[in-house]
């Protein structure tokens, strides 16, 4: 077993360097990716490894890179493209909803999109504006995408390799405050599916489920629980589109309580679709409302606040609190 522990950031270095070394159709496009080996140092070294026509330092126009790795799909090639911050990823919205997710549909099933978009997302580093969005709700309700979001070294491994080998576009969204956790990574074992959810802690009285940068704080509201007797779940979805339902309604249907979180706004957030599927699917089970923790409706604010956005450790156990209260 090639089992090693390492950060994040290191795992999906690790992992592009592998799909370098696979496939000579993967290549690697984004700013500063190249020479610098990106703002996170995601790609660090691999430029110098694999040259200038593989790793490719692009100029600052997130359509043009979008719009060139659909070029490239078209021709046979695995582009994997990085957009420096979620909030950069905007002017190449129209790119990805418009041409990116359809292009499949549209060919009829003929012309396949293997393009992997990478977005660190997410708060807690202390950026500037523009720079700690969560906007993967916008692009996992758009039909075509594959949208996912791993929590930890060797989902990070693992799911950037599936991803860059699935044959349709998958937008990775890499929890940004997580690139220095470690974990161990088995680079020889996958640890499942794509878009196949994890138990990541038993329980029996309620399902905390999460991903990306959330599994972390619902483990830790798991143990602080567990201090006053009661026996948390925690699912890590990995995947935002599709959302693996059987998965959470399983351990709803154990536990009788649900609460979803994540950074983004509650409202109209993926949480608002997991209550109703599950509502729907789990009626008759539930004890209790499934209950929902985000961030609030207002545009991200200043640094010195996004303490006071981000849903946190008292907002989840808050959760808990009133659900099993019913």
């Amino acid at each position: 077993m090639a089992v090693t522990r390492m950060p994040l950031a290191k795992a999906l270095n690790t992992s592009l360097r592998t799909a370098l070394e696979t496939d000579p159709k993967v290549l690697i496009m984004g700013e500063d990716v190249g020479k610098l080996g990106g703002v996170f140092r995601i790609t660090d070294g691999l430029q110098k490894d694999f040259g200038e026509d593989r790793v490719i330092d692009t100029p600052l126009a997130e359509s043009g890179i979008v719009g060139t790795a659909i070029g490239l799909a078209l021709r046979g090639y695995r582009p994997v493209v990085e957009i420096q911050f979620d909030g950069f990823v905007f002017p190449a919205y129209d790119q990805i909803v418009t041409q990116l997710a359809k292009m499949h549909a549209r060919a009829l099933g003929t012309v396949k999109m293997p393009v992997v978009v990478r977005i660190p997302y997410g708060g807690g580093i202390g950026a500037v504006e523009h720079h700690s969005e969560s906007p993967e709700a916008l692009f996992a309700h758009v039909a075509g995408l594959k949208v996912v979001s791993p929590s930890n070294s060797s989902d990070g491994y693992w799911m950037l390799q599936q991803a860059i080998q699935s044959d349709d576009p998958v937008i990775f969204f890499e929890p940004k405050r997580r690139y220095w956790d470690k974990g161990e990574v088995d680079t020889e074992a996958i640890p499942g599916e794509l878009h196949k959810a994890r138990v990541a802690r038993t329980g029996t009285d309620l399902t905390l489920a999460a991903y990306g940068p959330m599994v972390k704080v619902c483990l830790e509201a798991a143990a602080a629980a567990e201090e006053e007797g009661r026996s948390i779940e925690v699912v890590d979805l990995r995947s935002v589109s599709p959302i693996d339902f059987d998965t959470i309604q399983s351990s709803v249907e154990k536990t009788r309580r649900l609460v979803v979180a994540h950074e983004a706004p509650v409202f109209f957030g993926s949480g608002a679709e997991i209550a109703a599927r599950i509502t729907e699917r789990c009626f008759y089970h539930l004890e209790a409302p499934v209950l929902r923790v985000g961030g609030y409706h207002a545009p991200y604010p200043p640094a010195r606040l996004e303490e006071e956005y981000l849903p946190g450790l008292d907002r989840v156990l808050d959760a808990v609190d009133r659900a099993l209260a019913y």
